[in-house]
């Protein structure tokens, strides 16, 4: 089963049982070796060649040791085959014993599998400033030549949650120079998520033949309008990172920009990337509603994603819509201090079809059937300023008493 979209005068075919090992080459999964009591958390993912391999990575000031070591390996040939994921512990603020741990499980992993060190990425994510218990990861990685027999992608998925309560996945196929083109991801996050990356995690693959700058440019332009425009809870953490990998085996010819289905693949990369954001943004701790914020008639689509990533980020928002209030003077307010320059005789707002402010000035609207648009699991809001046509998107979630409760015994 899948569904046909029209992206760039092409079909765009949305797998409905696609995975991160969809394009050709790629397999991976996943194991209990012993961080957690009983959940999976190692996690590997194969590419049955060298792939060029573009990162974006977290802002934050404080950055884990696995992620300090996968920059390295990103940046010294462009290339990566492997990545070895562990949930559970963060490996962030653990100094030098944390780095040689990093650097250690990059050690392990590609000897065990065979293919160069710094072909390899490391992940990290859990609890941030406990030391990784090594002897447990390495009896793992030992395991996995046995494993990689056997492709399966949903084991990987479960490998790299934390507090996430389902796993995130996407897949499409598209046709390039005849060719068909597959790109996969999947991503975990749940918690600590705020724009300019979060406390996630996201691979994505591809068999298409790009090289790793023109891969890097294009992975970095839609993780700002997709990764970087979800919000659970205002805060961002120090292991987040995209890592894309492409294989090349379709065969098509490299990828450019100049290349005439270039946008054909953007398009489509951007549609896994705004899947998986999607995704986090749904599943926020504690969160029982997926809330979008859709801004037109601005000056320019970065305001517009500003605007929007303001409004997804209040929590005074997120919590009228968690109690289903269709308080609008919250909207407003978040929107006057997004920091852009805003005529606010120009606004509209609307809560789904029901709209509250025109010109702004407020409307006389249906409570009911304004709340009945808050009782839905997607909500959406929309503002309209008519003053250009800069247009763009934020995705969150509501904030609720769950998000108290999970966050108040992370540790426990």
């Amino acid at each position: 089963m899948s569904t046909f979209y029209e992206v760039a005068e092409k079909k765009l075919q949305v797998l409905a049982n696609g995975s991160v090992t969809t394009p050709k080459g790629f397999t991976a999964g996943g194991m209990h070796c012993g961080i957690k009591r009983k959940r999976k958390d190692l996690g590997w993912l194969y590419s049955e060649v060298p792939a060029e391999a573009a990162g974006v990575y977290t802002t934050n000031l404080f950055q884990a040791a696995p992620l300090i070591v996968t920059k390295e390996s990103v940046a010294k040939e462009g290339k990566l085959q492997g990545i070895i994921v562990n949930s559970g512990k963060a490996n962030t603020c653990t100094g030098e014993q944390g780095m040689l741990d990093a650097y250690e499980m990059r050690s392990q992993f590609t000897k065990a599998i065979g293919i160069k060190e710094h072909y390899a990425a490391v992940v990290s994510t859990g609890l941030i400033g406990d030391l990784l218990p090594m002897y447990k990861i390495n009896s793992g990685i030992t395991q996995i030549p046995d494993a990689m027999t056997s492709n399966a992608p949903t084991d990987f998925e479960k490998a790299i949650l934390t507090t996430d309560t389902f796993t995130k996945n996407v897949a499409v196929q598209l046709e390039i120079n005849g060719k068909q083109i597959s790109i996969g991801g999947v991503a975990k996050g749940s918690g600590m998520i705020h724009p300019n990356m979060a406390t996630m995690l996201g691979f994505i693959t591809t068999d298409a033949n790009i090289h790793h700058q023109d891969l890097h440019q294009a992975l970095k332009e839609i993780t700002n309008e997709t990764f970087n425009c979800i919000s659970v809870d205002g805060d961002s953490s120090t292991n987040d990172m995209v890592l894309a990998m492409a294989n090349g085996l379709a065969g098509n010819e490299p990828l450019t920009k100049d290349h005439v289905d270039w946008s054909t693949f953007v398009d489509g990369l951007k549609f896994v990337c705004e899947s998986l954001s999607k995704q986090i943004a749904r599943d926020g701790e504690g969160a029982t509603k997926l809330v979008e914020v859709q801004v037109n008639g601005v000056a320019s689509d970065q305001a517009a994603r500003n605007i929007a990533k303001t409004v997804i980020s209040s929590n005074l928002v997120k919590t009228a819509i968690h109690g289903e209030d269709p308080n609008w003077g919250r909207i407003v307010v978040a929107v006057g201090y997004s920091g852009e320059t805003l005529d606010p005789h120009q606004l509209t707002v609307a809560i789904g079809s029901v709209k509250v402010v025109n010109q702004g000035l407020p409307l006389s609207f249906n409570e009911e059937e304004a709340k009945k648009e808050l009782e839905k699991e997607h909500v959406t809001l929309y503002i309209d300023f008519h003053q250009g046509n800069g247009k763009g998107n934020a995705w969150g979630c509501d904030l609720s008493y769950e998000y108290v409760r999970i966050n108040a015994s992370y540790r426990t």
